[in-house]
């Protein structure tokens, strides 16, 4: 239920009008458990096995009766990421990256640029800051990042620009020449890539923070690391920045079990560079499998791909349920399309021999 439409009790008083506009966000994460989970982008095979020894090993009643210390994980974070322990601040997943970003430089009434459609808590925190939104669309039918577009919707009045680089849900994303475009025309305000799938694509501005100071790089734990439940991640910036962005931030906003598997799972590349391996292949037998059953998708450089099932998108989405596969329902926003998680192959024949099934039923 929208939270204009609640009735407030006498005496109660309203909330700020930009959240008594807003659309409440409800992502439906119950009842997963058991499932082959394929709807959220997360790693489906678990974490490296080095986190869970950490945890198990490391973990002690003294230990967390203290507040967190960032310092020594800095520092192994940074050089996994090369980078400075002074270009970057720990965040609370990439959802409270975007809040600092926000709250660090955008007030009331001034203009965030999106796309549409993307992640969305870009709108959300920019809605809850009352800022101003415009939005580009993904062109119809590949989706394909709308470059032109984009830098003629950037004016004097753009405060801030948040993209993600690959975009979700889309999966398709923007080369590094095309960011540099972005920078450019982009001058006066602040400029966001969120590189959640940077693994999955290879494209990074992460390279750029120190030549450009108005652009700002998040990651996170949350995907190729397999560590969604532990809720971290990195938003990086010009060194010049952070002072700013740790002003905008909870002190300890981010816990110490967080911090101890994130610097367990930077020690364990080889785990990160098999599972990326694995998840292209099966990106590509979804692809072709798909291909077999003639159903449209589009091009992806993420972990997931976009499916053009039609009219029969939410049928197809809740006979995939009843097989206990669960795959994510976009038509709201992309009509007819449902998005659908690269796992590994095995998961991938799993999701396609039930899929075929259903489509020719």
């Amino acid at each position: 239920m929208a939270a204009k439409t609640l009735k407030l009790p006498r005496g109660a008083i309203k909330p700020r009008p930009a959240v008594l506009a807003m659309k409440p966000y409800t992502p439906p994460t119950a009842g997963r458990a058991d499932k082959l989970r394929l709807d959220f982008n997360e790693n489906t095979v678990g974490c490296s096995p080095q986190v869970i020894e950490a945890l198990r090993s490391q973990v002690q009643a003294g230990a967390l009766t203290v507040y967190p210390e960032y310092g020594e994980a800095k520092s192994e974070i940074a050089r996994y990421f090369r980078v400075e322990p002074e270009q970057f601040v720990f965040t609370n997943g990439t959802d409270e990256a975007i809040q600092v970003f926000i709250n660090t430089y955008v007030d009331d009434g001034q203009e965030v640029l999106l796309l549409k459609p993307s992640y969305a808590m870009y709108r959300f925190y920019a809605e809850v800051a009352g800022a101003r939104i415009r939005e580009v669309e993904y062109p119809l039918p590949n989706m394909e990042f709308p470059l032109q577009q984009v830098l003629d919707a950037i004016t004097p009045a753009t405060r801030a620009v948040i993209l993600a680089n690959p975009n979700n849900p889309t999966g398709t994303g923007v080369s590094l020449l095309g960011i540099e475009r972005i920078l450019h025309r982009a001058r006066k305000a602040v400029v966001m890539v969120d590189e959640a799938y940077y693994e999955f694509s290879g494209v990074t501005a992460l390279t750029e923070i120190e030549r450009v100071p108005n652009l700002f790089v998040s990651r996170t734990f949350s995907k190729v690391f397999g560590m969604a439940a532990m809720r971290i991640g990195c938003l990086f910036s010009h060194h010049a920045n952070i002072p700013f962005l740790h002003k905008a931030q909870s002190p300890y906003s981010v816990n110490s079990l967080a911090v101890m598997a994130a610097r367990a799972a930077v020690g364990d590349e080889a785990y990160i560079q098999n599972y990326v391996a694995e998840v292209l292949a099966a990106r590509e037998l979804l692809c072709v499998g798909l291909e077999k059953l003639g159903i449209g998708y589009v091009p992806s450089s993420a972990n997931f791909v976009l499916v053009r099932i039609g009219a029969r998108a939410i049928e197809v989405r809740d006979a995939l349920r009843a097989q206990g596969i669960l795959v994510r329902d976009r038509s709201y926003e992309a009509r007819g399309c449902v998005r659908m998680t690269a796992g590994t192959r095995e998961q991938t024949r799993c999701l396609l021999a039930a899929l075929e099934e259903i489509w020719n039923r």
